[in-house]
């Protein structure tokens, strides 16, 4: 089996023990024995970190210190695939440009919370590959600041301030050798039962990122 790293902790309205619980169940039939962690000392061992076969951040805010970012954003870099979603990857480690940059944009706000559209824009990705072209969702709508690099799977409209941005929701992008799955999604995990394209989309995008799609 894979192994799957859930670092799990930070901000409690995002409910990281429950997603990790849940995670952990929705993982071990795709082939990956997942392991939460709630202390970021895991981070501490760069030699282990780097036997992972992928890492998914569930850590609202938080912070790391320079060794943990050093060897965090290096594991991923020497070819650790990386996986997360919504706050507790988006929003993890505020103000640590190095995992913001290898995470491919972070958390600014979220003015809207309600209702909105998500539509896919790659539908060729064996992410996305028969998934809806669009659908109906209602959650904090993210507004993020984003590295002009990255590959655009999902978007969304986002007007504030009388103008409307076109707001990426989901995407991936390379760090060195290791591949980077985001999705903007899944405030909590019941939204995973509310609205399932949000969970297939994020179980497709781990397994993506650990070279199995």
């Amino acid at each position: 089996m894979k192994s799957a790293l859930i670092l799990t902790g930070g901000w409690e309205g995002h409910q990281p023990s429950q997603l990790a619980d849940r995670l952990t169940a929705e993982l071990e039939p795709l082939g990956f024995k997942a392991v939460s962690q709630t202390s970021l000392e895991v981070l501490d061992d760069a030699e282990a970190l780097r036997s992972w076969d992928i890492i998914i951040p569930n850590w609202t805010m938080g912070a790391l210190t320079k060794e943990q970012s050093a060897n965090f954003t290096g594991a991923v870099h020497g070819g650790v695939p990386l996986a997360g979603m919504h706050g507790g990857a988006g929003d993890a480690f505020r103000g640590d440009l190095n995992y913001e940059w290898m995470m491919g944009g972070h958390f600014v706000g979220h003015p809207h919370v309600g209702d909105y559209t998500v539509r896919f824009i790659d539908r060729v990705s064996p992410i996305t590959a028969g998934l809806p072209a669009e659908f109906a969702y209602h959650s904090e709508q993210y507004y993020l600041l984003v590295d002009p690099g990255i590959e655009v799977l999902a978007e969304t409209d986002y007007l504030y301030e009388g103008r409307v941005c076109r707001m990426p929701v989901a995407w991936t992008k390379q760090w060195g050798r290791g591949r980077i799955f985001y999705t903007a999604l899944g405030h909590t995990p019941a939204e995973f039962d509310q609205f399932p394209v949000v969970l297939d989309l994020f179980l497709r995008g781990i397994r993506w990122a650990a070279g199995l799609l």
